[in-house]
């Protein structure tokens, strides 16, 4: 069966031009944060008081709490939509296609971890999930500039493997970053949650109600103590989808018209704001041996070398013992290149250091340091191995029997 042009497939575009936009997010926040006479502004600004106090735990909203909490909430509620659409109707809607993706990123969440504890030790062991996470906006974006030499089925792979990772980024957050929990607030979530699924199985079809009810869940969520964009996820489960096996998206699925009208901003609003937000990290005073810091070092090192050991050899395990074939159309030289790619850990990265060591405003500095650098050296390497990379040569044809 011909696989289905799927909104994941026709959203790589705006997600490669949102990787862009990431990246000089990044760039600009390193800029002014550093520049003479506009550091101390753009620090004020994300410590502004909004309010109101939501929850007694936070205290009052700053600008920077309404992103990681609210605005990330977006983001994760569009990463839920395409992790719930690929495994209901899209590339790992069968076990033959989840079988290398799913090993690929179980080994690119493990292996980063691991280097991590060796580098950085027990003492900052609460960060050991920093490096296990892929940013896809940011690697699908250095991807795209590359342009037809990267093979359309590595894109796809690289999305279904990050996609993966997000949903064990996803349990690693709920379960371990995850301090003091109320139980009233969580059965609250939990009512509003069962409220969307009753909507979902009544056969309710307009998003209004299940949107209203989202942002209820977000509350709730949020009072409870458990990470409020845990909430997003939560509520893309009860979205309603129209199956179209083998056949392009249902125009009218709810799932699939959400997830298309949140593509644009989440990927030039959410994400970027996001990037800015916490990619700012004030270099002055700082001497570069702080590189070899247990931290910095760990999660650069768990970012750069684990991923693609990690990645790139649970592939071949997995080609060689015959589990699961490696990518199509692809030569181990340009598979390696995206084993290298999955190594950008920014947006998941950052999001994860800030639950770890959250109100330790040094170990963040080191934690921005760490992943900036693992990022970048990801990035470079993967970019300039694919560039080089020669692509798969054709099988020769077999000639005819006499």
């Amino acid at each position: 069966m011909v696989k289905r042009s799927s909104a994941l497939r026709a959203f790589l575009n705006g997600e490669a031009a949102g990787g862009i936009v990431l990246i000089a997010a990044a760039a600009l926040a390193m800029i002014v944060a550093n520049w003479p006479g506009l550091s101390q502004g753009y620090f004020d600004l994300l410590d502004l008081e909004t309010g109101p106090v939501i929850s007694p735990k936070y205290g009052p909203m700053t600008v920077y709490l309404w992103i990681n909490d609210a605005l990330m909430a977006v983001f994760f509620l569009f990463v839920g939509l395409e992790i719930k659409r690929e495994f209901v109707d899209g590339e790992l809607s069968s076990w033959a296609d989840r079988r290398l993706p799913m090993v690929a990123a179980a080994a690119g969440m493990a292996v980063p971890a691991l280097v991590y504890l060796a580098l950085a030790g027990t003492g900052l062991a609460s960060g050991w999930a920093i490096p296990a996470a892929t940013d896809i906006a940011f690697a699908i974006g250095v991807l795209a500039l590359l342009g037809k030499r990267a093979p359309a089925s590595l894109k796809l792979f690289l999305t279904t493997v990050a996609i993966v990772d997000d949903m064990g980024a996803v349990a690693i957050i709920a379960f371990f970053y995850t301090a003091s929990i109320s139980v009233l607030w969580l059965a609250a979530a939990g009512g509003v949650l069962a409220g969307m699924a009753v909507l979902n199985r009544a056969g309710v079809k307009r998003l209004t109600p299940f949107l209203l009810l989202a942002a209820l869940l977000w509350v709730c969520v949020f009072m409870s103590g458990v990470h409020a964009t845990i909430a997003g996820v939560l509520a893309a489960l009860t979205i309603p989808i129209t199956r179209s096996p083998g056949a392009p998206d249902d125009a009218q699925s709810p799932l699939h018209r959400l997830e298309h009208a949140l593509a644009g901003p989440v990927a030039f609003v959410v994400v970027p704001a996001f990037g800015f937000a916490n990619a700012g990290v004030s270099l002055t005073g700082m001497s570069p041996a702080i590189l070899l810091g247990p931290l910095p070092s760990g999660i650069a090192a768990g970012l750069f070398f684990g991923k693609q050991f990690g990645i790139f050899g649970s592939i071949w395990i997995a080609d060689r013992t015959g589990f699961a074939p490696r990518p199509g159309g692809a030569s181990w030289a340009q598979i390696y290149g995206v084993a290298l790619l999955a190594g950008i850990g920014f947006t998941m990265s950052l999001f994860i250091g800030g639950l770890a060591f959250a109100g330790n405003e040094v170990l963040m500095d080191e934690v921005k340091i760490g992943v900036l650098t693992g990022s970048l050296l990801s990035a470079l390497a993967g970019f300039t191995v694919l560039r080089l990379a020669e692509p798969k040569k054709p099988s020769p044809a077999r000639e005819p029997d006499r």
